[in-house]
C-alpha cells in the first residue's frame, strides 16, 4: 500500500488526476505512515486534487449568524462528528451519508485530548478528511473543527501563563491546517464559589475573549473563523439563563477592549446532564441520562433572539438513545457533538478481528493500570480507556482486513445517515455553501505541515 519513493508518488499523483482511487488510497496511507519528506509529497499530491475539485476547509460562522438574525432557518442541528479511530474509512463512511443525505451542515472535529492519544495532529486530520471527501465525490466547503481547545484548571492554577501558551499553541496549529471553527473552552475557569454570576463567570468569559482575539489575529484574510464559548463545564451542574447572560456580558466587555469591533461567538456551549462517553455499569452497558431538554430550548432561545449567534451546542450525546435525537432540532440547538459511539461501532463491531481487541486490551491492562478505579469490572475499565489504543494501534487499525473495513464503514454510514435524518440536517448542502463560499488565500498548504507539534501536549484531565 504504502509508495517507497518519490517516482512512485509522481505515478500515483498522475494516476489520480485521470480518477484513479486506489493511487487515492495508496497517496493517503503514504501521507500518513511513511517518512516525512515522502509524507509530504503524498500529501501535496492529493490536496491538489482537492483543491481542483472544488473542496475547501471553511468556516461555519456565516451559516451560524445567519441562524441568529433569522436568515437562515433554526429548524436543523449540525452534528459535529469525532473522527478517532480508522479516520480514513470513517471519515469516506460520513461523506457517503453526506451525499445520500445533501447533507452540507455538517462539522469534522478532534478535541485538544484526541489529537494526542488517537495520533492525529490537526494538518494529518485535515489531510484524511478532505481525502476521504475527494473519495466519495463530495464538493463545496468542509468544516473542520477544533473541539474543546479547553484549559486544564489544575494546570492552570499552578502555571497559568504556561497553560494558556499552550492552548495558543494548538489552536495555532489547527488554524493553520485548515481548522476554521474552534471551540475555546474556559469553562473550566467557572468558580461557583463566588457570589454572583458575572463573579463566577469573570475568568471563563475573559480568557474566551482573550483567545478569542488571538484567533482573530491569526484567521486568513477574509475568513472570519467560527469561536464558539461554554459556560458550563460538561458533567458538572446544568447552566441556567443567568449563567448566559453573565458570560456573554463578561465576555463582551472584555473582547471590546482587546479587539474593538472583532466578530464574536457563534454559539455557546451548555451543560444539560451529559457526560463525555457516557457512564459504563460492570457488565459495560451504559447509564440513561436524563437531559434537561428544557433548559437546551430556553438556552437556544436566548443566544438566538437576545446576542444574535445560532443557538446553543449539546455535548456528550452520542450514546442517547436513538429516538431522542429528532427532539434537538424541535428545540432550536444548533450543535451536537458525537463521539464515543462511533468507537463503539469500531470496537464491538462483529467484523472487528477478536485476536487483535484481545491483543489491545492486554495491553491496555497494563499501560492504563493507573486509571483502574477500585471496583471496576473489565468491561468498565476497558470502555473507559480503549480509546488510548486508538494512536499505538493506529497502523494495525488501518490494516484491517478489507472485508471488516467495509462492513464496518457500511454500518458507520447507517449510523451517520440515521443521525442525519433525525438532526434534519438534510438538504443543507446549498445552505452550506450559500453561506460558506469559497475564499481566496483560505487554502492550507497542507504538504509541509507534517511535523508533529515542538513537545507533546500533556492533556491528561481534558474532556473529549
Amino acid at each position: 500500500m504504502e509508495l517507497k519513493t518519490r517516482d512512485e508518488i509522481r505515478h500515483a499523483a498522475a494516476a489520480l488526476t485521470s480518477g484513479s482511487t486506489d493511487a487515492l488510497d495508496r497517496l493517503v496511507w503514504t501521507g500518513v505512515f511513511a517518512a516525512d519528506e515522502l509524507r509530504r509529497a503524498a500529501r501535496e499530491a492529493v490536496m491538489e486534487q482537492v483543491r481542483s475539485r472544488g473542496l475547501y476547509p471553511a468556516s461555519i460562522h456565516g451559516l451560524y449568524l445567519a441562524r441568529g438574525r433569522g436568515d437562515a432557518p433554526a429548524t436543523f442541528t449540525v452534528p459535529a462528528i469525532n473522527i478517532r479511530g480508522l479516520a480514513y474509512d470513517t471519515a469516506r463512511a460520513l461523506f457517503r451519508a453526506r451525499r445520500s443525505c445533501d447533507a452540507g451542515a455538517v462539522i469534522c472535529e478532534i478535541a485538544r485530548s484526541e489529537i494526542g492519544y488517537t495520533d492525529q495532529r490537526p494538518a494529518e486530520y485535515a489531510f484524511v478528511v478532505m481525502a476521504a471527501a475527494l473519495r466519495e465525490g463530495w464538493k463545496g466547503p468542509v468544516f473542520l473543527q477544533g473541539d474543546h481547545f479547553q484549559i486544564n484548571a489544575r494546570k492552570y492554577a499552578g502555571d497559568a501563563a504556561g497553560e494558556l501558551d499552550a492552548v495558543r499553541e494548538i489552536t495555532r496549529e489547527a488554524l493553520r491546517a485548515g481548522f476554521y471553527n474552534i471551540d475555546v473552552d474556559t469553562s473550566t475557569l467557572v468558580d461557583l464559589s463566588k457570589d454572583g454570576h458575572e463573579a463566577q463567570q469573570e475568568l471563563n468569559g475573559r480568557r474566551c475573549a482573550e483567545l478569542t482575539a488571538f484567533i482573530r489575529r491569526l484567521e486568513p484574510r477574509g475568513v472570519t473563523v467560527s469561536v464558539g464559548g461554554e459556560i458550563g463545564e460538561v458533567g458538572s451542574k446544568n447552566s441556567t439563563p443567568e449563567e448566559l447572560h453573565a458570560f456573554m456580558k463578561v465576555y463582551g466587555a472584555a473582547l471590546a477592549k482587546l479587539a474593538p469591533d472583532s466578530p464574536g461567538l457563534s454559539k455557546i456551549s451548555v451543560q444539560t446532564g451529559t457526560s463525555h462517553g457516557g457512564v459504563p455499569l460492570p457488565d459495560g452497558s451504559i447509564a440513561l441520562v436524563k437531559i434537561d431538554f428544557e433548559a437546551l430550548g430556553t438556552l437556544s432561545k436566548i443566544a438566538r433572539e437576545r446576542y444574535g449567534i445560532a443557538g446553543a451546542v449539546q455535548h456528550g450525546a452520542s450514546t442517547l438513545p436513538g429516538e431522542l435525537f429528532d427532539r434537538f432540532p424541535r428545540l432550536g440547538a444548533c450543535e451536537i457533538h458525537l463521539a464515543t459511539e462511533f468507537q463503539n461501532l469500531l470496537f464491538d463491531h462483529p467484523e472487528f478481528p477478536a485476536a487483535l481487541r484481545l491483543e489491545i486490551y492486554q495491553k491496555l491492562r497494563v499501560s492504563e493500570a493507573g486509571e483502574r478505579k477500585s471496583g471496576d469490572t473489565d468491561p468498565q475499565f476497558f470502555y473507559k480507556t480503549r480509546k488510548k489504543a486508538l494512536g499505538s494501534w493506529k497502523r494495525e487499525l488501518w490494516s484491517l482486513p478489507e472485508a471488516a473495513r467495509e462492513a464496518i464503514g457500511r454500518t458507520l454510514e447507517d449510523r451517520f445517515r440515521f443521525l442525519l435524518e433525525k438532526l434534519e440536517a438534510l438538504g443543507t448542502r446549498a445552505l452550506a455553501e450559500r453561506h460558506a463560499p469559497f475564499v481566496a488565500g483560505s487554502f492550507p498548504a497542507l504538504g509541509g505541515a507534517t511535523a508533529q507539534a515542538t513537545a507533546p501536549d500533556d492533556v491528561s484531565g481534558l474532556s473529549d
